[in-house]
């Protein structure tokens, strides 16, 4: 086993294994946050050193081997299809490096716990990268939660809904590629309800499968311990409002498009008065917050998010494995 590697005086190195979209968005906001940015790692040395060219990373690796074996690198943030995320996440532990991977976490809730345990063992942090909980405007949202200023909460509702294709080879409807819109887009108000109303006491379902037997559309309702409701909907191919809400007896918070983003939101009384109106400012995407909060529970040796701990990451898996088993979507090595 590897020694957690040790960070520079400046603050964590991260690599990067996956030079896809997503981890442009996150290097991008790296860049913007001032962080070190000092590698990264694909499969084809080409895709690594145009990555590198673009955000001016001074070492390319062309294998995850290679990206992990790097001793100027501390964390990895994991950017691959998510079928592949707990193996690249486990080779990045064996080498003593931390990980953020990009939800959802994993596959399923094995995978997830077979990851936590396998960070857990080695001291070092595995947290998933639901960037959303760290922005501004949803800290402050869980600050207006605890004030009691809405009452009993009774309700809440979010839609994660986009147009993306129908094209039967694209990841999204690929189930060997983990396809489907709940792991995908609905992880997010899945996980939402989560932050909010704790873990649901009961999860009912229901989808429409596309050709390839991915879901294409997931709605669900679930029954929390303090007797509110969630629901939630996830789509691939329909693009919806992408709006929020929580609702208590006192008062609503209405979470502006798109409500997973740094975006608006007010808190409207129940007799229409407006008790706050929220504007959220930003620069990036937002994605460097989740990197800066890592980098903070590193630093003071907790190793797990205070914001989302890893073992909620692993009870969240678990319901959407619950999901997918009520709508019938198995995906190929499950047993």
């Amino acid at each position: 086993m590897t020694s957690p590697a040790s960070p520079s005086a400046a603050g964590l190195r991260w690599g990067i294994l996956g030079p896809g979209g997503i981890a442009r968005a996150f290097a991008g906001d790296l860049r913007t946050a001032g962080l070190d940015l000092a590698a990264v790692g694909s499969r084809r040395l080409e895709s690594a050193a145009d990555f590198a060219g673009r955000f001016d990373i001074a070492r390319a690796h062309g294998s995850y081997e290679d990206l992990v074996a790097d001793p100027d690198v501390d964390i990895v943030y994991i950017a691959t299809p998510h079928p592949m995320h707990a193996a690249n996440a486990l080779l990045a532990l064996e080498a003593g490096k931390h990980v953020l991977i990009e939800k959802p976490f994993t596959i399923n809730a094995a995978e997830a716990a077979a990851v936590r345990d396998a960070a857990a063992e080695r001291g070092l942090l595995a947290m998933e990268a639901m960037w959303t909980r760290y922005l501004p405007h949803m800290v402050r949202i869980r600050e207006i939660v605890a004030s009691g200023v809405l009452g009993e909460l009774r309700a809440l509702t979010a839609d994660h809904t986009q147009r993306i294709t129908s094209d039967p080879l694209h990841r999204i409807n690929a189930l060997e590629l983990g396809g489907g819109a709940l792991l995908d887009l609905g992880i997010y108000p899945i996980s939402f309800a989560w932050d909010i109303l704790g873990a649901p006491l009961s999860v009912a379902a229901s989808a429409r499968l596309g050709e390839t037997g991915a879901d294409t559309e997931v709605a669900t309702i679930m029954a929390h311990e303090s007797g509110a409701l969630s629901t939630t909907i996830s789509a691939s191919r329909a693009a919806g409002p992408n709006t929020a809400a929580i609702i208590g007896t006192d008062a609503r918070l209405e979470i502006a498009r798109v409500w997973y983003t740094a975006t608006s939101f007010r808190v409207v009384s129940h007799d229409g008065t407006i008790l706050e109106d929220y504007v959220s400012e930003i620069e990036g995407r937002g994605m460097q917050f989740q990197a800066l909060a890592a980098e903070r529970y590193i630093a003071d040796g907790s190793n797990d998010s205070d914001i989302l701990p890893i073992d909620e990451t692993v009870a969240i898996m678990s319901t959407l494995d619950e999901i997918r088993e009520l709508v019938g979507v198995r995906y190929p090595g499950e047993e």
